[in-house]
């Protein structure tokens, strides 16, 4: 882990309670596809946000769902929004890509889990795997999507890859699938056996998928997930 200061080049709008941060680091970061860092609010408090940017890109890119003026999350944005540059601390956590395995891949997150899975699979269009993959990411409405097609574009410029979006409250206008997310892929996959399987979303969430998955043929060794730690 290393302390790295960051110039706050942009914050902007995905959108009404999605932020997406783009910070220009004043080093090089070294990171694994999956892992997170900590924004420096002060000594004693500092943020966990996933990188949602590829090791690859040169600016640092995060995805804050914020909602309510005084949450943890909105005041981190302020900090961004009040700050040329800030400080942070990089990389963290253990649920990053294993890109020594051969297995299909699995990639599924809700709500602004997404940036996790974000990070997994840029890196994987830019090295450009043969390996199948699966993205699943599950969003309450259809007004909480963003970036739908810019990611079903690179997701699905690799050969054996599908991006799958699932509302769980739609309305007739939706013409992709409904409901939950990880119902969705035990529906569309018989057993989730020959996987490996990295999820990102709200700890009670994640609870439940993975005793869900495991029940439906996951191998718990290879399911990643940073709440893991925490549940």
């Amino acid at each position: 882990m290393n302390t790295i200061e960051c110039r706050v080049e942009q914050i902007t709008n995905l959108t009404p309670y999605v932020y997406k941060v783009m910070l220009a680091p004043n080093e090089a970061v070294t990171f694994k596809p999956g892992q997170y860092l900590n924004l420096v609010m002060a000594e004693d408090d500092k943020r966990a946000f996933s990188i949602a940017s590829a090791p690859h890109q040169s600016l640092i890119e995060l995805q804050i769902g914020a909602f309510g003026e005084d949450s943890y999350a909105m005041q981190a944005i302020e900090k961004l929004k009040n700050s040329d540059s800030v400080t942070i601390e990089a990389p963290m956590g253990n649920a990053h890509l294993r890109e020594e395995s051969q297995r299909p891949l699995l990639l599924m997150a809700g709500g602004t889990g997404f940036s996790y899975i974000k990070s997994m699979f840029e890196h994987l269009a830019k090295q450009g795997t043969e390996r199948p993959l699966l993205v699943y990411w599950g969003l309450r409405t259809q007004d909480a999507c963003y970036e739908l097609e810019q990611t079903k574009a690179m997701v699905e410029s690799l050969p054996n890859a599908r991006f799958i979006p699932v509302v769980e409250q739609a309305d007739e206008a939706w013409q992709g699938q409904t409901g939950l997310v990880h119902q969705a892929v035990m529906k569309d996959i018989v057993s989730l056996e020959p996987y490996d399987i990295y999820l990102a979303g709200r700890f009670d969430m994640v609870g439940i998928v993975r005793n869900d998955f495991v029940e439906h043929g996951a191998n718990i060794d290879h399911m990643y997930a940073d709440a893991f730690a925490f549940i």
